[in-house]
């Protein structure tokens, strides 16, 4: 039997009012859920009432700043469901405000915070949960959340620096193409009828560019059919488990971004192992979930190989030794910290060590492709000019 999500308006036997979400087969069901639990409804509609056809996402940075705000007002004394209540009266994402107010009535009938934060995974991924599982352990809930604000903030700052890195590259990639195709369907058709009715034998150069350029102007759907097909090729290859093997393979081994791209992938899954120690997770839960964040198909393999040595009875380190995909200094410093007993704060400093590795690297690579691509583009324009120079410098030679 399929349900619906209705959205409610309540008051509860001692007259306060609450707001939140119940699935139901029907309206009537809906109601009948609420009044066996005391409720005497106010409001009734369905989920999807007064939202657009296209709900407005929720990002990131909505995540962190209700997490950061929940931490402030917890820390403060302020009762959980309370401050959940707080927090969605002033949110105008109605997505979001829907997803804390379920929360709410969740917490507010008994269930565990970290339960209920878990049917929600698009905005709460497994890292969160944890964290949240481990604070009701040890009544520290307002601590692990501002821990959390702090990691998904890092994870956002290396995400935006990256991405940043990499639009240069892009755009000016962008460009060469756009300036390769207008030369080739616009300018060389211009100079074509000239070099033809002169009989001039035209350089090899020439008359590869020309037959580049007659494919585009009357083949260009198969050129649009290839270029749509590699897109889809890629995107979907992503999603298969020897497509992802082969783009992870090539981050982690590429040129100039493959040192990069090791580094961020170290900051993120020690910035897990850490944050996870620190809190009080379980060794095997804190390995286990910075395998799954780590984003490579590679490091993860590793992180769950050093996970079955853990279980097995050896240290992290000694898991590590020998993986190529592991700095010889980092193995050693989380040694340290395991023999001297004080590995989360290891982990935190080995984090931020690799942050700051993660700058530097992000500067190396902009530094040195910004002259590549400009390199590149000079070859590509360069190369078509001076396809449409030689014809002409070979007139010039015949008229004189």
């Amino acid at each position: 039997m399929t349900t619906t999500t209705f959205q409610y308006s309540a008051r509860d036997p001692l007259g306060k009012v609450h707001d939140g979400t119940v699935e139901a087969a029907s309206r009537d069901a809906a109601t009948q859920m609420l009044q066996r639990d005391g409720f005497h409804v106010l409001k009734l509609e369905d989920g999807d009432d007064g939202l657009t056809l296209f709900p407005r996402p929720i990002k990131r940075g909505d995540i962190i700043y209700v997490t950061n705000q929940l931490a402030i007002m917890v820390d403060t004394g302020i009762n959980l469901a309370t401050a959940l209540e707080g927090i969605a009266a002033q949110q105008e994402n109605p997505t979001l405000k829907a997803v804390l107010n379920d929360l709410k009535s969740r917490v507010e009938s008994g269930e565990d915070f970290s339960a209920a934060l878990a049917r929600h995974p698009k905005c709460f991924d497994r890292t969160f949960v944890a964290l949240v599982k481990a604070s009701e352990q040890t009544g520290s809930l307002a601590e692990i959340l501002e821990q959390i604000s702090d990691y998904l903030r890092k994870e956002a700052e290396n995400r935006a620096k990256v991405r940043a890195a990499m639009a240069y590259p892009m755009v000016m990639l962008v460009l060469a193409i756009g300036v390769t195709i207008f030369l080739l369907t616009y300018v060389m058709p211009k100079f074509e009828p000239l070099f033809s009715r002169k009989g001039v034998k035209l350089p090899t150069p020439t008359v590869v560019m020309i037959a580049v350029s007659d494919t585009l102007i009357h083949y260009w759907y198969a050129w649009l059919i290839a270029a749509v097909a590699i897109t889809a090729g890629i995107f979907f290859g992503r999603r298969t488990q020897p497509g992802r093997q082969f783009i992870d393979w090539l981050k982690i081994n590429l040129p100039i971004v493959g040192p990069m791209f090791r580094k961020v992938t170290i900051s993120r899954s020690i910035r897990t192992l850490g944050t996870m120690v620190k809190s009080g997770v379980s060794m095997l839960d804190a390995i286990r979930l910075s395998a799954e964040v780590a984003g490579n198909y590679y490091y993860e393999r590793s992180w769950l190989r050093v996970l079955n040595e853990i279980t097995n009875g050896n240290r992290i380190h000694e898991a590590l030794s020998g993986d190529a995909l592991f700095p010889r200094t980092l193995v050693q410093m989380i040694g340290s910290g395991e023999e001297t007993g004080k590995l989360d704060h290891v982990l935190q400093k080995v984090s931020t060590y690799y942050d700051r590795e993660v700058e530097t690297s992000l500067k190396t690579v902009t530094s040195m492709i910004e002259p590549l691509m400009i390199v590149v583009m000079g070859v590509v324009v360069g190369g078509i000019g001076l396809g449409l120079l030689l014809p002409i410098f070979s007139l010039g030679r015949a008229a004189g």
